[in-house]
């Protein structure tokens, strides 16, 4: 317990990211190569670098090529697979040529080749190839207002699916009936296969019903032709048992839960007790920030399920709905709920980023909070509350110089929280 608060949980945080790095997490999973081609396809902010875990793992042995699309800023310099980068979370013009050409290799697969598949979370933006009639405008317009509303990842995921010509399954048919391996970094809640990256090669378990549901339910109005796709009982996406998938084996190199089990033993080595409250937390970024100030003010007061010294850490995916105009990122902005909620509560740090080093669409992966943080604040002239209510957590943190800021980590399982109750 040498280092100081910030440093311990910038630590555990780094711990987290080390565990999921591609070049630990793919090689093991990666097969023989195929008496045929090795036709590597991807997309994901980690799949650059788990094609330079491919190339490195082969060398200069097979027929080895491919396409891998990645979020602007992530990619990595690989001699025999294309790596191409493009928009994020809000997809442009590259997407969908990325994605018809990645449609264009599958289907020139034959038995004697082996098509592998590398996914990861950011997926879904990075393959956007919609239907016609749908154009790359509304798609994109639906994906905004979609991140807007403070809809759940798998929630927009079904959306989408509904609307793509090569997720949901659907690059999968497009490879059949030549071999595919899927070997996958998990981003989401419950590492569920068909939500990460929109699941292009893996059965879709969701309906054309429940992505109408979805926009319903956050009052999303869609465009003519989006409405007339979700609308169409032939436009319904490949089920589990579809003959399609009949070649294809899933494989998960790294998750949430894995990653945050290192953070979790770091903590312990450093003398730490530690309640773990999952890897798969969701809810409203704010309510959740404030619902664990109050778990870790009745720990520091001897009323919580852990003596101190202790850590409190969590993973999954938080959302936020925005009404205000700031800028922001949900682990900013549980941050600084949970700021506010504290009070200022001598001996409780806290901090959150995601792990792929971008907290939303900000250059930071999220930020840092002290006992003295709040007084800081009003000291620099800014009212935490208003802020809060203008979804303007980065501008808070950014002011009082606690961003945390790691640039790409070239991985992403999700995001990691972590409470210090000295």
């Amino acid at each position: 317990m040498t280092d100081t608060p910030r440093a311990f949980l910038e630590g555990l945080f780094r711990s987290t990211v080390a565990a999921a790095q591609p070049r630990l997490c793919v090689p093991p999973h990666l097969p023989p190569l195929p008496r045929g081609r090795l036709i590597v396809l991807g997309a994901g902010k980690a799949s650059a670098a788990m094609a330079a875990a491919v190339e490195a793992h082969y060398g200069d042995a097979g027929d080895i090529g491919g396409l891998v699309v990645t979020r602007d800023g992530h990619g990595v310099p690989c001699r025999r697979i294309e790596i191409v980068e493009a928009a994020h979370p809000v997809p442009d013009a590259r997407a969908p040529q990325a994605a018809a050409r990645m449609l264009a290799l599958a289907a020139g697969a034959t038995r004697d080749d082996l098509v592998l598949v590398l996914m990861s979370g950011g997926g879904s933006a990075l393959l956007a190839l919609p239907q016609e009639p749908v154009g790359l405008d509304e798609f994109r317009a639906l994906t905004g207002a979609l991140l807007r509303s403070g809809a759940a990842i798998g929630e927009m995921n079904t959306v989408r699916k509904h609307l793509s010509r090569i997720a949901g399954g659907r690059l999968a048919a497009a490879a059949a009936p030549a071999p595919l391996l899927t070997l996958a970094i998990s981003d989401v809640p419950g590492d569920d296969p068909s939500t990460i990256g929109s699941g292009p090669t893996v059965p879709d378990p969701t309906t054309l019903a429940q992505a109408r549901a979805v926009l319903a339910k956050y009052a999303i109005e869609p465009s003519a032709a989006i409405a007339a796709r979700l609308a169409d009982p032939a436009n319904e996406t490949p089920k589990p048992g579809d003959p399609v998938f009949a070649a294809t084996r899933f494989a998960m190199t790294a998750s949430p839960a894995q990653a945050l089990a290192h953070a979790i033993a770091a903590a312990r080595d450093a003398g730490y007790a530690v309640h773990s409250l999952g890897d798969a937390v969701e809810g409203e970024a704010r309510v959740v920030g404030r619902d664990q100030a109050r778990l870790a003010r009745g720990i520091r007061a001897g009323t919580g399920p852990v003596a101190v010294p202790c850590v409190v850490i969590s993973g999954g995916e938080t959302t936020v709905t925005v009404r205000g105009r700031g800028r922001g990122g949900r682990n900013a902005e549980f941050l600084l709920a949970a700021m506010i909620e504290l009070g200022g509560a001598p001996g409780i740090h806290a901090l959150a980023g995601d792990t792929d080093g971008i907290d939303g669409v900000e250059s930071s992966a999220g930020a840092y909070a002290a006992p003295d943080s709040l007084s800081r604040l009003a000291a620099a002239g800014l009212d935490a509350r208003a802020r809060l209510d203008d979804n303007d957590a980065w501008t808070v943190f950014d002011r009082l110089g606690d961003l945390v800021v790691t640039g790409p980590t070239l991985t992403n399982v999700n995001d990691f929280r972590a409470i210090l109750i000295a």
